[in-house]
This record gives C-alpha cells, sequence and structure tokens, in this order.
C-alpha cells in the first residue's frame, strides 16, 4: 500500500510557531532578569541601635540627678550594644544588678561585652592577680560571675554575653549581621584583660606593626568580613584623648582598616565619649593611619536615632559610647543610630 509522507496541518505549524516564539521569548526574558539580578545591589534592612559603655553599676534613676539622658522610657530599638565595664569592680550581686538595669530596655537582641573594671569575669587575671591561694570561694568566683552572664537571668533579660570573637546573628525585621568583639585593651594599672603595648592581638602576623608581637588567637578578619565591631578600648588617635595624651592602640587602628566596617564602637575613656566618621581611602591595601582619607564629628541626636553617612567598607562610623564622665557621674548620652544592615538570604 502506498504510503504518504505526514503532513502537518495549518493548525499544527501555527502552534509550533507560536511554541517556539514562546520559549524563545522566555529565554530572552530570562537572561534579561538575570542581567538585572546581577546589577541590583543586596537588599537592605534598616536596623535601629542603641549603643552605650562604661555604666559601671548604673540604675535607671541616677541619671536624672546629674541631668543625664539614660531615663526610663528608653526608645524601641532593634540591637543593644554594651561596650564593657559593665561594672565598678565585678562583683556577683553587681552583675545581677546590672542585668535587672539592662532588663527594662526594649531590645530584640542585647550584645554586651565586659571591660577591664569587670575583674572576675577575666578568668587568666582573676586567678593569677587576685584570687587567694588558700580561699575557695575566691576560686569560685570567675565561673559564678560568668554563670549569671550567660544563665537564667541573663535570658530573662534578654542579653547575650559575648567574649573575644566572631558571631553572626540574624534579625526578625529579616536584617544579617556578622560582629567582632574583645574586651581587651592595653595594660592599665593592673585592671583586666589587659595586654601590653607592644603586643597586637587583632591583627595576624603580616599586618602587625614593625617591633611589634603577634599574640592574635583571634584576629579581625579583612574587608568584607565583618559588619560591626566592638571592642571595650578605642583605636590609636579616634575618640581616644586624655588630659596626658591620646591612649588608644594602634593594633586596633590597623585592624578596623582592614575590616572597614560599618560601625566601631567601644569605650573606655570616659573623657573621649563622642562620634566620628571615618572615611577611608579606595586604596585597600593602606593601613592604619595611613588609610584614612577624612575624618568628622557627629552629633549626638538621643533620643532621636542619627543616620550617619556609614557605607560599608568606605566609611565607618566611630562611637565612643561611655555614659559615665570622669567623675563616673552619667550625665553622657546612649548614642542611637540607624543602619542599613545585610537582608538575610
Amino acid at each position: 500500500m502506498l504510503r504518504t509522507r505526514y503532513q502537518p496541518s495549518t493548525i499544527s505549524r501555527i502552534l509550533s510557531v507560536k511554541h517556539r516564539t514562546i520559549t524563545h521569548q522566555s529565554f530572552r526574558d530570562i537572561r534579561q532578569q538575570s542581567a538585572l539580578n546581577l546589577k541590583m545591589p543586596p537588599a537592605k534592612v534598616s536596623t535601629r541601635f542603641m549603643i552605650i559603655s562604661d555604666t559601671h553599676n548604673f540604675e535607671f534613676g541616677q541619671a536624672e540627678k546629674v541631668n543625664g539622658a539614660l531615663t526610663l522610657p528608653t526608645p524601641k530599638i532593634d540591637i543593644l550594644l554594651h561596650c564593657g565595664d559593665l561594672t565598678q569592680v565585678g562583683g556577683l550581686s553587681s552583675y545581677e544588678k546590672l542585668l535587672k538595669m539592662l532588663g527594662s530596655i526594649d531590645a530584640e537582641l542585647k550584645l554586651v561585652i565586659a571591660g577591664n573594671h569587670d575583674l572576675d569575669l577575666d578568668g587568666k587575671h582573676w586567678e593569677s592577680k587576685l584570687c587567694s591561694d588558700d580561699d575557695e570561694e575566691d576560686h569560685a568566683q570567675h565561673g559564678k560571675a560568668v554563670e549569671i552572664m550567660t544563665g537564667p537571668l541573663a535570658k530573662e533579660a534578654g542579653v547575650t554575653y559575648l567574649v573575644e570573637g566572631l558571631n553572626t546573628f540574624t534579625l526578625k525585621n529579616g536584617a544579617k549581621f556578622t560582629i567582632y568583639t574583645s574586651p581587651y585593651q592595653p595594660e592599665f594599672c593592673g585592671w583586666a584583660f589587659p595586654y601590653e603595648r607592644g603586643e597586637d592581638r587583632f591583627n595576624p602576623t603580616k599586618h602587625i606593626a614593625p617591633n611589634v608581637k603577634c599574640i592574635a588567637e583571634n584576629p579581625v578578619p579583612d574587608f568584607p568580613g565583618v559588619d560591626i565591631m566592638m571592642t571595650h578600648g578605642p583605636p590609636k588617635d579616634i575618640l581616644d584623648w586624655t588630659a596626658h595624651g591620646n591612649v588608644g592602640c594602634e593594633a586596633l587602628l590597623r585592624a578596623v582598616s582592614r575590616a572597614r566596617p560599618l560601625l566601631y564602637c567601644f569605650g573606655h575613656i570616659h573623657e573621649a565619649w563622642g562620634s566620628n566618621i571615618v572615611t577611608w581611602k579606595d586604596d585597600k591595601k593602606a593601613i592604619g593611619a595611613e588609610a584614612i582619607e577624612s575624618e568628622s564629628h557627629q552629633p549626638n541626636m538621643y533620643p532621636t536615632s542619627s543616620n550617619g553617612p556609614a557605607r560599608f567598607g568606605k566609611a565607618t562610623l566611630m562611637v565612643n559610647a561611655a555614659i559615665m564622665n570622669l567623675r563616673y557621674r552619667p550625665t553622657n548620652a546612649p548614642w542611637l543610630v540607624d543602619l542599613d544592615l545585610p537582608q538575610a538570604e
């Protein structure tokens, strides 16, 4: 029987052409959308911070007596940062009172580090310098202090106690950030968390200054590894002045110049309370003071938030957040800052 070659109908030919056209159009749309996605910057989430430091046994009700600003109710915020010196000389009851005070602040996340005055939170320093050999209670003091700062009372207050190193957090608003923290500062009159001026605990060996010993166990990462830095002590020549000269740490300045975070907050030097924007040079190989292009003062707007011109990798908001003045009176205002953080994927 004679077989004829299949001849597609007019309708079949039309559908086939339409299918090829739609398929081609779909691929073109996908390519165009992919190109747009590549060009679009990562999504950002506006996040509100309150930054404090050097509260030294502060309790609400004290600031009103000296015309201070840290009063209840505090503004609602996303993140509270406390840069250390939680107490005057440590002590278990002092940490309990601290947590009660911090529990009164309305924040989703409360991140806290120690400072040189928090003697019993530095286990190595406590055991070697302050602990009596034959006193069992003395030997147990460090463990009990850490338990208070990390146990049920801290959880009830919403407080997360951090030691030296990196941590990443994601907020309910979708913001995600990485923070570097350290309670250490150059040795000062035998207080806690010390290191010597000729030591660098914040930079890897290849980035330390000449004639300096590297003791870094948790060095600060290079840009873009960290969004926020929080240490107790200040970097050299930035919000670190005293009547006896500038006392900040050269190693910290080198570290922050490598990291170029959005925010770097600290305390320790009460009289240098304030905030600056440090703009970095485009040359990311420059380090320390050589990496700074310009520096400008930023006003405190508390209880209104400040929208400082911080730009990741280009301009870092530096904040000395010491609440106490030089006479240990809570006259200095907290810092309220809005920052655009990366959105979690």
